[in-house]
């Protein structure tokens, strides 16, 4: 089994997947409480599908972009996990996440995450070999750059505020808002490009696994 957890943002999220079944999964908002919240929400993931740490072969965990606090807590945790019990990590870039919850197309995709500041970061994908493939480097943009950057029909989808979606609607022509629902950044698509990750040999180290934290106004190394 492999237990896939996600703290990038204040959408907090942890799955359990066999490889052929999501098992349990949890997601839920939270007010930076990502200390307290984590590891009781792990034990209730497990719990709920009847299993313990000691079923577990492997850890996904999302690398960021992301907040500083909830990132070192994700990551602080899966490896203490991963050296304590001898498990498989591997490591997930977040905005990968949320591309992998669209459905391949012939079209580009931006994958957005809140930045602060009333930013975002935005990652942009193109389609390939059936999945979503990581072009450029991410970057952070306030909404309004975000749409006049756009010039061809593009699908967005990811975190947006209420605002943000209605500006980037009026672009009808160009900018194809994914739902709320199809925008949500869940865990099982986490655990499942982990677990893809893992059976074709690419675990990391969890001594030299880092995270990637959000630099505001600055390009994002991809």
């Amino acid at each position: 089994m492999l237990l896939a957890i996600d703290t990038s943002t204040r959408v907090m999220g942890v799955a359990l997947y066999d490889g052929v079944r999501v098992l349990s999964e949890s997601i839920w908002s939270t007010q930076d409480h990502h200390t307290i919240e984590l590891a009781p929400a792990v034990a209730e993931t497990l719990a709920h599908a009847g299993a313990g740490v000691s079923d577990l072969e492997a850890l996904g965990v999302a690398t960021g972009p992301g907040s500083f606090t909830g990132l070192r807590i994700g990551l602080a945790l899966a490896k203490g996990l991963a050296l304590a019990h001898r498990l498989a990590l591997i490591g997930v870039p977040t905005l990968d996440i949320v591309a992998a919850s669209q459905a391949p197309r012939d079209l580009p995709l931006a994958a957005v995450l809140q930045a602060g500041r009333g930013r975002l970061a935005v990652g942009w994908y193109q389609s390939k070999d059936g999945g979503w493939q990581s072009v450029g480097e991410v970057e952070v943009l306030e909404v309004g750059l975000l749409n006049r950057r756009i010039l061809h029909p593009t699908l967005v989808c990811g975190e947006l505020t209420e605002d943000e979606r209605h500006l980037l609607a009026r672009k009808r022509k160009n900018v194809i808002l994914a739902s709320p629902a199809q925008s949500l950044r869940r865990p099982s698509f986490l655990a499942e490009l982990a677990w893809q990750r893992w059976q074709a040999g690419r675990a990391d180290d969890p001594a030299t696994l880092a995270p990637v934290y959000l630099h505001i106004g600055e390009p994002i190394p991809g």
